[in-house]
């Protein structure tokens, strides 16, 4: 199963896609998860106008699901700061764009709470981004963490789709 997280946002999207392999014929070792890629998505300056911006990270989504061909986007859900109302509302930019993509490419989207992903990449929900980051390079055998931390965000939704996918019962399809 190949999985692409999101972290999606206006001024920098993360992205990163983890597949998980069967185990080869007879092998006792379990599934093994692997990190494919992962980057980030400029979509352009706050100075461009908004539907330039969004053209932009569309465009970078839909060649991440093209190059990549997951089976699953794992995408975190909206949420609010009551300090910084309005980046919920930049965020559900990105976010309708990250569903957009995915919808017109046939892939299924599961959304993920920030709080439910750093508990089950960190153990707690509320996780700092440092641990995040040194949980994914754990989880996926990586030398050093992420240097940037909505591609850390985007491996973690990855991630957490992988565990829940083996849960079923857990996942929730986005609406």
């Amino acid at each position: 199963m190949r999985v692409l997280g999101i972290d999606p946002g206006l001024n920098v999207t993360g992205y990163g896609v983890v597949a998980l392999r069967e185990p080869q014929d007879g092998a006792r070792r379990g599934h093994e998860v692997t990190l494919v890629e992962a980057g980030v998505i400029r979509p352009g300056p706050p100075e461009q106008p908004l539907e330039v911006r969004l053209a932009a990270l569309y465009d970078g989504i839909t060649e991440a699901l093209a190059a990549f061909r997951p089976e699953a986007l794992a995408l975190e859900e909206v949420f609010s700061h009551r300090r910084f109302p309005v980046s919920a509302l930049w965020m559900a930019h990105a976010r309708g764009i990250a569903c957009l993509a995915a919808g017109k490419a046939g892939i299924p989207v599961f959304s993920y709470a920030p709080a439910s992903v750093k508990l089950a990449i960190v153990g707690q929900g509320r996780a700092t981004k440092g641990q995040v980051q040194h949980m994914v390079a754990l989880r996926l055998g990586l030398a050093r963490p992420p240097a940037s931390p909505d591609v850390a965000d985007a491996l973690a939704l990855a991630l957490t789709h992988l565990d829940a996918a083996r849960a079923p019962q857990v996942a929730s399809a986005a609406s």
